[in-house]
């Protein structure tokens, strides 16, 4: 698939960063893929709709091997509806968001975190919004 987006960050991209992603598909062979690099080249997260089963997968490729997919069955998104997607990582986890709505949850495989550098976004279609943006962790008061 063809980078649609691309973005850098020295320092790393996580924790606090968040990519937001607006589209529309028009047919169910209108995948796309997220991507979270390390500089390394690995892909620390991997984020890929699956609209012919209607499923959402996650995994990571490191040392030149995928490891086990965690699938989702929470599948919001719709063919020809338009569709907004936020990935927020924190110290522990990606945290993947359709609609506004958390439908999964990614535990980091790739350490240290300082050295994912780097998203895309990989589609055939061109998405009217993506933005990479830090946001502020908060701590709750025990």
């Amino acid at each position: 698939m063809p980078v649609q987006f691309e973005a850098f960050c020295s320092g790393g991209l996580v924790p606090g960063w968040s990519l937001m992603v607006q589209g529309q598909t028009n047919s169910k062979d209108d995948e796309f893929e997220i991507n979270f690099l390390s500089e390394s080249g690995d892909i620390a997260f991997h984020f890929k709709p699956r609209f012919s089963n209607a499923t959402l997968v996650c995994n990571s490729f490191q040392t030149s091997h995928w490891g086990e997919e965690e699938v989702f069955n929470v599948f919001p998104l719709e063919l020809k509806e338009p569709f907004e997607i936020e990935i927020f990582s924190d110290s522990e986890y990606f945290h993947v968001f359709i609609q506004e709505n958390k439908v999964a949850q990614y535990e980091h495989r790739h350490k240290p975190l300082a050295s994912i550098n780097k998203v895309q976004v990989l589609n055939d279609l061109r998405f009217p919004l993506v933005e990479l943006s830090k946001k502020r962790l908060y701590r709750s008061a025990l």
